[in-house]
């Protein structure tokens, strides 16, 4: 086992990997920028280093500070985190060059699956399912345009070298494709520097389904079941909920297997998380995040599994001593991510946390490195809080998770609790009956 392990992130994200070390009796080091310098998991490590100024790029994502970091602390592991550095093979690369273990997947995984025509083809051979599209990227738009002809429209193109809705346009006819095809290419050359782009069949009303799976070094994989991701605003998830109420237990079964033996055959090692379209009763891949979830949350509430702990065994080349039979589910869970933006404008809102009131009772989680006093940078991703609340049925944990939004207070700042507790009040939500489109509808009056 590690003795210390450093922890490459910030945020709540850092704290959870912090209380995960600690329970494992390893010792932790955080960096951090000088803009978080009073953070709850600088304040609670064992070590802290700072690696540069606020900006991410001097900071966390400063290879060679990071890597120095480790060095002078006598790290032995470096956790990636989410976000930053969890998803750059250069990264994991050098630090295991260097003499470090990389808590995750091999620098070629995530080289891999970090592009996603390299994904597709490479799922596809193993037997997975993909949206009917592009064999590999579109060079030129005479292409685009016989692309489309073939899968018909609408279709909607992608950046190959990233996510989170960057280079991503749909095109409902020919003369909207001339248009969304250079849109694209420009979008995702400034976001990723890398303009190429791919197609796929644009799907009208699809849910966003993603398989929680664990590999280790000696070929053995299990999934933890299905998430539901499909309440989103420009692509970025808000609330998420497992097990998903649109999938039968047919429909469970075939895809969590599906995805594990694929898991095994790439054979993958550490966490990971494929996610698929599903429409009309089909799955269809899209891409697989080989890092921590955000939501790893939900999954953990209703299997009992701290996935933190298990990532960090398996790095240590530990084989996972369980198959797929002996993982349960129990109850259902939901998590809404709380940020520090405005919930109407979306506009972001650093400042002072002014009064702090987490939830609390049976079921209520709530992973956040926020205190009262505590200043929210303008930094970085507004994700500021996690509520997660279990249930033994999905009515249960609604009016858990109702109650739970009534209590929680984050005074100072703008946040978006007042969209979450908009949300649980819909009827389609309620019964379940939505779609990846539903909530951009719903804030259109739709």
């Amino acid at each position: 086992m590690f003795e210390k392990v450093l922890i490459a992130n910030r945020g709540e994200i850092a704290l959870r990997i912090h209380r995960a070390c600690r329970e494992m009796g390893i010792q932790t080091v955080a960096v951090h920028s000088t803009a978080d310098a009073d953070a709850m998991h600088v304040r609670l490590a064992d070590e802290a280093v700072c690696i540069g100024p606020a900006s991410a790029r001097e900071s966390y994502l400063n290879i060679p500070a990071i890597l120095t970091a480790a060095t002078i602390t006598g790290a032995d592991a470096i956790h990636p985190g989410i976000g930053f550095m969890s998803e750059n093979a250069q990264f994991a690369q050098m630090v295991e060059e260097h003499g470090f273990t990389f808590i995750g997947p091999t620098p070629e995984h995530i080289r891999i699956m970090g592009d996603k025509v390299t994904a597709k083809k490479t799922v596809l051979d193993l037997g997975l399912p993909v949206v009917p599209g592009s064999p590999g990227p579109v060079e030129t738009l005479e292409e685009a345009i016989a692309v489309a002809e073939h899968t018909g429209y609408p279709v909607l193109i992608k950046a190959a070298a990233g996510g989170g809705g960057k280079g991503m346009k749909v095109a409902w006819s020919a003369d909207q494709l001339r248009e969304a095809y250079q849109l694209a290419r420009g979008e995702s050359r400034a976001a990723f520097g890398n303009d190429q782009v791919y197609m796929e069949r644009y799907l009208s009303k699809p849910r966003h389904i993603e398989i929680q799976l664990l590999g280790d070094m000696h070929g053995n994989a299990v999934h933890f079941g299905e998430r539901d991701c499909s309440v989103q605003r420009r692509h970025q998830k808000v609330v998420e909920e497992a097990p998903s109420p649109a999938l039968n237990a047919e429909q469970r079964e075939f895809i969590g297997n599906l995805a594990a033996r694929t898991t095994s055959e790439l054979g993958y090692r550490g966490v990971g998380t494929m996610e698929f379209l599903f429409e009309d009763g089909e799955f269809f891949f899209i891409e697989m995040n080989t890092r921590l979830q955000v939501e790893h949350t939900i999954t953990e509430m209703i299997t009992g599994i701290d996935l933190v702990r298990e990532q960090i065994r398996v790095a240590t080349g530990a084989p996972l001593g369980y198959g797929q039979s002996d993982i349960r589910f129990h109850g259902h869970a939901i998590e809404c991510r709380v940020n520090a933006e405005h919930p109407e404008t979306f506009l972001p809102s650093p400042g002072k946390i002014d009064g702090y009131h987490a939830p609390g009772g049976l079921g209520v989680r709530v992973d956040s490195a926020l205190y009262d006093g505590y200043r929210v940078p303008p930094y970085y991703d507004s994700l500021i809080a996690k509520l997660v609340v279990h249930g033994t049925t999905r009515n249960e944990c609604m009016m858990r998770l109702r109650r739970a939004l009534e209590e929680f207070v984050i005074g100072g700042i703008d946040t978006s609790l007042p969209l979450h507790r908009r949300i649980i009040a819909e009827p389609n939500f309620i019964n379940g009956n939505y779609d990846i489109h539903w909530l951009e509808h719903l804030m259109a009056g739709k």
